[in-house]
């Protein structure tokens, strides 16, 4: 019997090291799958990371997506691209809103803000209120537009690559929501 075990556990040890064993990607007590597809593109974890308002309240846990071979510099270029985000905390749909609005402004230029104010407001419209343990995914895919998914349900698309790079920004961009998650998410060492 003692030997059976061992036997048991040295294949479990096997298999959890073999290349593409299912494992998932796991960050502040989350568990996000380690590949998704976007546009029949497969993309891969690039960063994961954990958000935490005033510095200490955890408000979210974040896994960023993109294709394999796609550098971290180029995460708002033309490339298919996926967030997806698991809430600690309820926050209503209206305030999902404002921080989009505040976040592209942070990032984009007056003019450019001003281009991209009816996609903001398309993607405004389609917020929900969530509480915690739901998921948004923000995927984005060249030629067809920013999804935005509650719980894997699309609510609807917005088009635009400006808009996309835009919208990522805020965790990505050269003002980022918080400089610590922007590493995280892009996988810095």
């Amino acid at each position: 019997m003692k030997c059976v075990r061992h036997v048991g556990w040295g294949l479990v040890l096997f298999l959890a090291a073999l290349p593409g064993a299912a494992q998932g990607a796991e960050v502040g007590g989350v568990s996000f799958v380690d590949e998704a597809e976007v546009g029949g593109v497969r993309l891969a974890v690039r960063g994961c990371g954990v958000l935490f308002a005033f510095g200490f309240i955890r408000a979210y846990a974040a896994c960023f997506y993109l294709p394999a071979g796609v550098p971290a510099e180029q995460a708002l270029a033309e490339v298919p691209r996926r967030l997806e985000i698991e809430y600690f905390r309820p926050i209503a749909a209206r305030d999902f809103g404002r921080a989009t609005e505040a976040g592209v402004a942070r990032n984009a230029s007056l003019a450019a803000f001003a281009r991209l104010r009816p996609a903001i407001e398309a993607l405004n419209a389609l917020y929900r209120d969530v509480k915690p343990g739901d998921r948004y995914a923000l995927a984005y895919a060249p030629g067809a537009g920013t999804t935005l998914s509650l719980n894997g349900l699309p609510l609807g698309t917005v088009p635009g690559a400006e808009f996309a790079a835009a919208l990522f920004a805020i965790w990505l961009g050269d003002n980022p929501l918080d400089p610590r998650l922007k590493a995280a998410l892009r996988g810095d060492p």
